[in-house]
């Protein structure tokens, strides 16, 4: 007996596809049997706010054996929506549910999810799509010397650039990471046709201001640049320069916590106004202090790290709303945007603030944040988070997508690869999904080429010796011009963290923090960068356009990216290679081969193909 079919990643069943924006008419058609004694059939549309909607479906159309059952509906408010249909026959009802993907299920199963966003929510174009490039300022270059007068101490510099971060713990057991190498600003500025060349629309930053660490995550004084760095004129100077090339500036904001030795908390006595040094500091509202001064609320319980309160008017004040706030410094210095470290540590009603302020000095800087699961249904301490159905973020960490690419380049299971892309696909609206940050690897993850070598298993003290051998590295160069072809032809932007494109290897903190390796760069593989950027860059469909997949060979995926009269298809293989027809211009092939008919890839190879007339 035939079923009920409704799929929501087929424009045949549901337009939109995807998200709604709020007010926008969205259209769903259900096929029934023309067998099934049906009487009644309706779509009900909840939201956990308790908004609920019903919509009955009329018959308006027919195929062979199915009627066509057809309805509209348009959603008044932003929110999370989830969607089931009932189901009545003359002598029974029931509910339908998502079965997988695209099945159905009688009275079990999940609901269809939709994300409806506020109408004036339009995240700004320049970041969507664009090539981004991630860099530790510590570990990229160092040019001239910095005064490190006020430089919070304990700390020590490495003599020699390029030296194995520090990563035993001191005499008291504790790592303090105070170990330097002392890239800095004008480094940054010094190598900014560097990052030109590799096609970088954006320079995202890790931590600039004053801190103890060489992480800078214990923000010490949120309006100085640490000293480590340079000066405030000095990253006036960056931007100025980078925004002279075309390129925009983003920092991370740190606003869950602060650190214990900083202006705020002094807990080491050393500036004098903190709210341990001085009971009745300006900043002892910002603080849970659960005992006073020696028992208080900490980042996941690491003392060194005391968390905010970031709804407290002071921080508030401080942080956003004030003249001279931290968002108006910064954005006065230069910055273009922010990434809002753990921003799902941060309340809703503190982004939105945020993105108030920071639209209000520059209605065209972004604002993205770090979440390491899809983002738009994201919990988060019990709390359902609104980073796209309220509007509050531009974009977001794209961790699903790595997780996909290095779930692929593990078990070569192309099907796997395709459901776990169209889930954001289908969960976040375009311009978010377009503006997300596709990393393969960052400074909280093992680099994608020692991910991608042999498997290692060792001690702290063995990571911090283990190199890939030339034959492992080799196989694994190969293995990450596949990965980094996937994650500059998925939609979002591309982002590289530093070193990644010239074969820097290393495990995790610290070992995926080492110093650029300037003058042993894997040329090979900067160049094949190079040449995605520029691909990235010269076709619309490849920076805003949308994708679908198309059937493939076993072990290998294959799927469109189409803008307009643009189409470019894109094919990899895993563990084994495939052949296909050839069916346009051949923009990029690795690790295979072309004739006028057919392309042939080898296990671990690519090709990128235009299959219609490129957008100027």
């Amino acid at each position: 007996m035939r079923e009920m079919q409704f799929n929501s990643l087929s424009g045949r069943y549901k337009r939109p596809f995807g998200c709604l924006k709020q007010h926008q008419l969205c259209q769903l058609m259900v096929e029934v049997p023309k067998d099934c004694p049906l009487t009644h059939l309706e779509v009900v549309v909840e939201c956990e706010t308790g908004y609920a909607l019903r919509v009955s479906f009329t018959r308006e159309g027919e195929s062979q054996d199915y009627w066509e059952y057809r309805t509209e509906f348009s959603l008044p408010r932003p929110g999370l929506y989830f969607y089931h249909f009932d189901v009545q026959l003359i002598h029974t009802s029931f509910t339908l549910y998502r079965a997988g993907e695209t099945g159905l299920r009688a009275n079990e199963g999940d609901s269809w999810q939709i994300t409806c966003y506020p109408e004036d929510f339009n995240p700004p174009e320049d970041f969507q799509g664009a090539v981004m490039y991630q860099i530790f300022p510590d570990r990229f270059y160092r040019a001239g010397t910095c005064d490190l007068q006020g430089k919070l101490q304990p700390y020590w510099v490495h003599e020699q650039w390029g030296e194995t971060p520090h990563y035993l713990p001191d005499a008291n057991g504790e790592i303090l990471n105070n170990d330097f190498f002392g890239g800095n600003l004008k480094g940054i500025e010094k190598k900014l046709n560097y990052l030109a060349s590799l096609g970088t629309d954006v320079i995202y930053l890790n931590p600039i201001c004053m801190g103890f660490s060489n992480h800078r995550y214990d923000t010490a004084d949120y309006k100085r640049v640490d000293p480590m760095l340079g000066t405030d004129q000095d990253f006036a100077d960056l931007c100025a320069a980078a925004h002279a090339l075309g390129m925009k500036v983003v920092l991370d904001g740190v606003f869950s916590h602060t650190g214990s030795n900083s202006v705020y908390f002094d807990k080491n006595h050393l500036f004098g106004n903190g709210a341990v040094s001085n009971p009745n500091s300006p900043y002892r509202s910002w603080y849970d202090f659960q005992h006073y001064p020696d028992q208080y609320t900490s980042w996941w319980g690491i003392a060194t790290l005391p968390c905010v309160n970031e709804m407290d008017d002071s921080f508030l004040d401080y942080i956003v709303r004030d003249a001279n706030s931290v968002i108006a410094h910064w954005m006065g210095l230069g910055a273009d945007g922010f990434r809002l470290d753990v921003a799902d540590e941060l309340p809703d009603a503190f982004i939105a603030a945020f993105r108030k302020r920071l639209k209000e000095l520059n209605p065209d800087a972004w604002l993205i944040g770090e979440v390491w699961e899809d983002a738009s249904n994201k919990i988060s301490y019990g709390v359902r988070r609104q980073y796209f159905s309220a509007g509050e973020l531009d974009g977001v960490m794209n961790y699903p997508f790595r997780n996909a690419i290095l779930g692929f380049m593990s078990n070569s299971d192309g099907d796997a690869f395709r459901r776990q892309i169209m889930s954001i696909v289908e969960h976040y609206p375009a311009p978010v999904l377009h503006s997300v940050m596709n990393s393969l690897s960052t400074h909280d993850t093992p680099r994608i080429l020692t991910l991608l070598g042999a498997p290692f298993h060792g001690s702290k003290e063995d990571k911090a010796r283990h190199a890939l051998a030339p034959e492992e590295r080799e196989q694994a160069i190969r293995r990450e011009q596949v990965a980094a072809m996937l994650q500059f032809t998925l939609p979002g932007s591309p982002c590289i963290y530093y070193g990644d494109e010239a074969g820097l290897e290393g495990h995790e903190d610290p070992f995926n923090r080492r110093c650029f390796p300037w003058g042993n760069e894997h040329i090979e593989l900067m160049n094949f960068y190079r040449m995605l950027s520029r691909l990235k860059h010269t076709y619309h469909a490849l920076r805003r356009g949308d994708i679908f997949f198309l059937p493939a060979p076993p072990q290998c995926i294959c799927y469109i990216r189409q803008h307009q009269g643009s189409q470019i298809r894109v094919l990899v293989s895993g563990g084994q290679g495939c052949s296909v027809p050839r069916s346009g211009k051949v923009l990029l092939l690795h690790n295979g081969t072309a004739s006028d008919d057919q392309v042939t890839l080898a296990p671990w190879g690519g090709v990128i193909i235009e299959e219609g007339e490129r957008q100027q």
